[in-house]
C-alpha cells in the first residue's frame, strides 16, 4: 500500500502505476455532473483545482453540533463526467480523479498528457469511505447546486483507492475490455463449431 500525501505534485502522480493500491491523505474536492458541466461551460471554480483531486461523489452530509459531518461518501459512476473531464484536467491542472467504473479514452489521454491519474474507489462502501474523512473544511455552491452536487472540501486520511488509469497511458479498464472482448470472441467461435 502506498501513501499519497498532499501536496499532490506531478512527480508524485507520475510515480504511480496502474494497480497501485493507495491511501490518500490531504484535501479532496467533490464534484459531480452539475459542477463538471458548469466548469466546462467556462465558469471558474471557487477554489484552485491546480494539483487537486476531484472525487466523483455526492456525499450524505448532516450538521452535528454546528459542524458538517459526512455519514456516507460512496463514489459516483465516473463515465457521466467523460464529456468534461479531459478539458477540466487540462484547464485547471487537476492531478487526480476518484470515482468508480473507470473513464474513457479522452480522459486516459489527458491523464497521460497532463500528469493525472484515475483512482477507483470501492462502490457500495459509502460508510467505510466516510470513516476516512477527517473533516469537512468547507462547502461551495450549496445553494446553487444542492447538497449532493455541491463542491465539498474534505480532509481525508488513509482514503483507500486503486490506480486504474495512470499518467503513462495505461488503463486497467481498457485492458479488461480488450481481454473480455477476446474471451467473448473465443467463446462465440466455439459455440459456432
Amino acid at each position: 500500500m502506498k501513501t499519497l500525501k498532499a501536496p499532490f505534485t506531478e512527480d508524485k502522480i507520475r510515480a504511480l502505476k496502474v494497480g497501485d493500491m493507495v491511501e490518500i491523505e490531504g484535501v479532496v474536492y467533490t464534484g459531480r455532473d452539475a459542477v463538471h458541466k458548469w466548469l466546462h461551460e467556462g465558469n471558474e471554480p471557487p477554489v484552485s483545482l491546480k494539483d487537486a483531486i476531484i472525487y466523483h461523489c455526492g456525499p450524505v452530509v448532516m450538521k452535528k453540533k454546528g459542524k458538517w459531518v459526512v455519514t456516507a461518501a460512496g463514489p459516483t459512476t465516473s463515465t457521466r463526467e467523460e464529456p468534461y473531464q479531459a478539458g477540466i484536467i487540462e484547464k485547471f491542472g487537476v492531478r487526480g480523479v476518484i470515482g468508480k467504473g473507470g473513464m474513457g479514452e479522452k480522459t486516459r489521454v489527458a491523464c497521460e498528457k497532463f500528469g493525472c491519474v484515475y483512482f477507483h474507489a470501492v462502490g457500495g462502501a459509502a460508510q467505510v469511505l466516510a470513516e476516512a474523512i477527517q473533516e469537512v473544511e468547507n462547502v461551495y455552491g450549496l445553494e446553487q447546486f444542492g447538497s449532493p452536487e455541491a463542491i465539498w472540501q474534505l480532509r481525508v486520511v488513509k482514503f483507500p483507492v486503486v490506480v486504474t488509469i495512470d499518467a503513462h497511458g495505461n488503463s486497467l479498464h481498457k485492458d479488461i475490455e480488450a481481454s473480455s472482448a477476446q474471451s467473448l470472441a473465443q467463446l462465440l467461435s466455439q459455440i459456432g463449431k
